[in-house]
């Protein structure tokens, strides 16, 4: 496994020792990370139009619509150690490599599925796309936290971040024009996704191509030491608890994002297509706080943030459910900006100190982002079977849960700063 450390409290030079530095060239890692972020964001965002464009499309209820998040997100659960593993063995680069092309099949299979007018089909081609997606993000999140010192390891991943955040701001005003209006156009409206994820799947196809041609720094990779076996590696409270914090994370923001569309269009009696730009406005608040939060980690600790973002969060969600209109519509939105830096702060928090064994955890970390599967489906049979306000206090104690995290990141810095704090001498 990558033999590397993001030890926040320790900086340690022979971090270097383990990129290659007759190649180091982190402009282009970066560059390539940036453009990977984007990449992801907007498939990913993009599901946020598919619920509802297929809800109308094929007459299905909210829970059923959400298979759409949970054949994307069960991925991760399912592929994300044995994606750990294979980016252990084939390094980096060759995994982005893969992940890229696996990707692009998945979109390719959108024609037949088109053509079939299947839903079952649309959910294979989801799952397969989402095995891509899942192998770039196994490989990414640690890389990005090696190609510099650990110390600004959540603000360089906050920073790479907002570039996913360009993307996810983007899909949605892709997805309101080129597929939600076609509902009102067109009997056989799954027609309208072939042209978006074939051009999805072209573009994947060339960056994959050009990431192969790239001289990137190479991790090397070392075998495992320590902690050899998953009960250990599990014992880090840090890490095992940081694993409920992302399914708790990510469950949240893909649940919010998932019925933001149908919320926001029973809220303002508007029709999907001009309510799915409010997703636009949530993904690019994202946008906006990951900026700021590059920055402010630089100095503020990356726990109490975690905090106080998570209440912040938890706050907006209970102002829309007990309030209505416009001020219901944008509480909602604002929980977008809070999201943003909450994934790279839990990541860096949960793996820091674990040195070699930061590949895998990055697969156990990756398989939580399942949460997006669970959380938004579970939220999907509550609407149908409740209301707006019940469905929406799940991810309201996602987020107590997280805030919990924060708080318990921050005793657990402060009982490690005391201990190696020197008694003074009394004279």
């Amino acid at each position: 496994m990558a033999n590397f450390s993001i030890d926040n409290s320790n900086v340690d030079n022979s971090n270097v020792d383990n990129i290659d530095q007759n190649e180091v060239n982190y402009t282009s890692a970066l560059i390539t990370m940036a453009v990977l972020y984007l990449m992801m964001g907007f498939i990913t965002c993009l599901n946020d139009t598919l619920v509802p464009f297929f809800k109308n499309g094929f007459d299905l209820t909210y829970a059923q619509s959400s298979l759409v998040q949970f054949y994307f997100f069960i991925t991760y659960g399912i592929m994300s150690i044995p994606a750990g593993r294979l980016v252990g063995k084939i390094g980096y680069k060759k995994g982005i490599v893969v992940g890229f092309a696996i990707a692009s099949l998945g979109a390719f299979l959108f024609y037949p599925a088109s053509f079939l007018h299947q839903y079952s089909l649309f959910l294979m081609a989801l799952f397969v796309l989402a095995i891509g997606i899942v192998l770039l993000q196994v490989a990414a999140n640690p890389y990005i936290t090696a190609l510099g010192s650990p110390k600004t390891a959540s603000s360089r991943l906050s920073l790479i971040q907002g570039m996913g955040s360009i993307g996810t701001t983007i899909a949605p005003i892709f997805g309101a024009y080129f597929i939600l209006d076609s509902l009102n156009t067109r009997q056989d409206s799954s027609a309208a996704l072939v042209f978006p994820y074939m051009g999805i799947a072209i573009t994947l196809v060339l960056i994959a191509l050009i990431v192969s041609k790239l001289n990137l720094p190479t991790i090397k990779n070392s075998s495992d030491a320590g902690m050899n076996h998953v009960t250990k590696l599990l014992s880090n409270r840090n890490l095992s608890l940081g694993i409920v914090a992302i399914f708790c994370y990510v469950g949240a923001e893909v649940a919010i994002g998932t019925f933001l569309t149908n919320y926001i269009g029973d809220v303002l009696s508007i029709p999907e297509s001009s309510a799915n730009i409010f997703v636009s406005i949530y993904w690019g608040s994202m946008l906006i706080g990951r900026l700021i939060g590059a920055f402010l980690l630089k100095f503020l600790k990356p726990s109490k943030v975690l905090m106080v973002s998570a209440l912040f969060a938890f706050g907006f969600i209970g102002i829309s459910i007990f309030s209505e209109g416009v001020l219901s519509a944008y509480s909602m939105v604002a929980v977008g900006f809070f999201n943003s830096i909450m994934f790279a702060i839990i990541f860096s928090l949960a793996v820091r100190g674990l040195g070699p064994q930061t590949t895998k955890a990055s697969g156990y970390l990756s398989s939580a982002i399942v949460g997006g599967a669970v959380i938004s489906y579970l939220q999907g049979v509550m609407i149908d079977n409740f209301n707006w306000s019940i469905a929406f206090m799940l991810p309201m104690a996602c987020y107590a849960f997280i805030a919990f995290y924060g708080y318990f990141q921050h005793r657990a810095l402060q009982k490690k700063s005391s201990k190696l704090a020197i008694p003074s001498k009394k004279h």
